[in-house]
């Protein structure tokens, strides 16, 4: 007897349902989970800056193919690019190129490495630095 007095001290009550807390696991995004995403996207056409401009926004890091745009029209590459490069600059981002055919733009939390650059890029800069 003196146990279970000892011991009933210590046992709590059923948890009532307002205890409880329901979580949505199904609806959380990657971003709420804690992971980065990396988007890869093309830029076909100078209309296609405004979604990469978004995705960047959102916390994307976003690698994008300008490939066909490049043998399209090189003029409209390089308004597409500087566009998308000014937003990068608002934002506090990042845009390198990586090679002929792919850039990669990040938003203010990520940077990219340049390997043997002795500056930062220029504000206004025309070209695109390959890493």
């Amino acid at each position: 007897m003196v146990l279970e007095n000892i011991f009933g001290r210590f046992k709590t009550s059923e948890p009532s349902e307002e205890e409880y807390i329901e979580l949505d696991v199904e609806g959380m995004h990657a971003a709420e989970s804690g992971k980065i995403l990396i988007v890869v996207d093309k830029l076909e056409d100078y209309a296609d800056s405004d979604r990469i401009q978004r995705k960047m926004r959102e916390g994307k890091i976003v690698l994008v193919k300008i490939k066909e745009l490049k043998d399209k029209d090189i003029g409209e590459l390089k308004r597409a690019i500087s566009r998308i490069r000014k937003t990068c600059m608002a934002v506090n981002g990042d845009i390198a190129g990586v090679s002929d055919e792919w850039i990669v733009v990040t938003p203010e939390f990520a940077r990219v490495h340049r390997e043997g650059l002795t500056a930062p890029p220029k504000p206004g800069e025309e070209t695109i630095r390959t890493v």
